[in-house]
Order: C-alpha cells, then structure tokens, then sequence
C-alpha cells in the first residue's frame, strides 16, 4: 500500500471574521468561501472550519470544540524566522523553542493558540 497524506482537518471557531484575519496573516492561509462559512487552504492541505451557522455534516462521538484542536505546520525556514514572523503579528509564543521529532526527524518547534484557543505548532526541520 502506498503511504496515505492528510488531505484536510478541522477545526472549530467562534468568531468568523476573528479566525478569517488570524488564518490568513499568521499562517498565510487563502480563504475559501463556503455555502456557510469558510475553509483555510494552506498549499495543497485544507482546514476545514466549523464555526457560527456551520454544523457538522458527520459527527462521531464527540464533535470538534473551540479551542480542542492541536495542529503543527512545517516553517520553510529556521525557527528564528517564525519568532519574528509572530512577534511581528502580536501572537504570543507559548511553548519553545524547543527540541521536538516530527515526520521528517528531529526539529525545533514553537507552540501558540489561534483566538479560540487551539493549540497551533510551526515546526522547523532548518538547522
């Protein structure tokens, strides 16, 4: 069997207009327009949003909550540069640096939360 990608996640907002500003200056997210909502389109990976006027067409046990999720996105670059790249947001760092394993090996990780409170990861595999 050929090794499976991740096509899509989702998340849960509060707030449209909120996450909408935060998806697309934080993390360079395009914003799709949907029948209700929105979705965040990050290269070939899409998060997919629950939010205000948006149920869950598919619920398991437990649908996703503001502020439950957990996601890491690979940082191109040396982690230094996303430090700067969110101080010059104003978005505060929770966690890190700091030594972390990810799918391509050992890496440098800095930890921070979407304004729901999701925990978020940029993940740097640069010297």
């Amino acid at each position: 069997m050929q090794p499976l990608k991740i096509d899509h996640c989702v998340i849960h907002v509060s707030d449209w207009e909120r996450s909408n500003r935060f998806y697309a200056t934080v993390l360079g997210a395009e914003i799709i327009p949907r029948q209700k909502g929105f979705a965040y389109k990050l290269g070939a990976f899409l998060l997919n949003c629950h939010g205000p006027g948006v149920a869950p067409r598919i619920v398991a046990q437990l649908p996703v909550e503001p502020g439950n999720s957990d996601l890491c996105f690979e940082w191109p670059g040396p982690i230094a540069t996303a430090l700067a790249h969110l101080a010059a947001q104003g978005v505060p760092v929770a966690l890190g640096p700091i030594a972390t394993q990810g799918a391509k090996g050992a890496a440098t990780s800095v930890y921070f939360r979407d304004p729901d409170g999701s925990l978020l990861e940029f993940m740097s595999y640069a010297p």
